[in-house]
């Protein structure tokens, strides 16, 4: 099957956002640029590395002498909800970031998760007997994976990490005791020797 590669150079819009409610939250990137709309889902912990690695990253491209701003503004930080209609075009996988020198911007690249990566996941003992045969698949899968890709100044991925963040918090508060989100009828915490916190 040929990948579709969802790419957006400097689009109007480009969030992360979430949707339902704390607890049962699905998360997406969303890209616009005129009628045009990608939606892809991840899980919330997906969300919180892209950001912080961005803000990394532009940390260390601006100790290196690149003009990159400290901070968004605010009117940089777009807060308005995902736009509809909503369509889930994949389930995102691996995510990479690159720092492109010649024009300072970053590009945001998110692959698709495939069934046999899913599968994987719950089969490690079996995965690891299979790794050099996976290996060698790994150039085929990657050609069928589907990809968007987003390039960004510098200043917006600031207000995209920000907003990102935000989204993050949103949800259900951490235990003080081992980090796990909060229900509102609290949870066994592991630090507690499974007592409800």
């Amino acid at each position: 099957m040929v990948r579709r590669i969802y790419s957006f150079d400097d689009p109007d819009r480009f969030i992360a956002g979430a949707i339902g409610q704390p607890g049962s939250r699905t998360f997406f990137l969303q890209a616009r640029q005129g009628e045009r709309i990608t939606s892809v889902v991840l899980e919330k912990v997906q969300v919180a590395v892209l950001a912080e690695r961005l803000a990394h990253l532009l940390a260390e491209v601006r100790s290196r002498g690149a003009n990159v701003p400290e901070q968004p503004t605010e009117e940089d930080i777009d807060r308005a909800p995902l736009d509809e209609p909503l369509q889930e075009s994949f389930r995102v996988g691996t995510m990479a970031i690159t720092w492109d020198g010649e024009d300072e911007t970053i590009v945001i690249e998110a692959r698709e998760l495939l069934e046999d990566e899913e599968a994987g996941e719950s089969e490690e003992a079996e995965a690891e007997a299979e790794a050099e045969a996976e290996a060698e698949d790994e150039e085929a899968e990657d050609e069928e994976a589907d990809r968007i890709r987003v390039t960004l100044s510098p200043r917006r991925v600031l207000a995209f990490a920000a907003r990102a963040l935000e989204v993050v918090a949103a949800g259900r508060p951490p235990c003080p005791f081992c980090g796990q989100p909060l229900n509102p009828e609290g949870h066994l915490c592991v630090r507690r020797n499974g007592y409800m916190h």
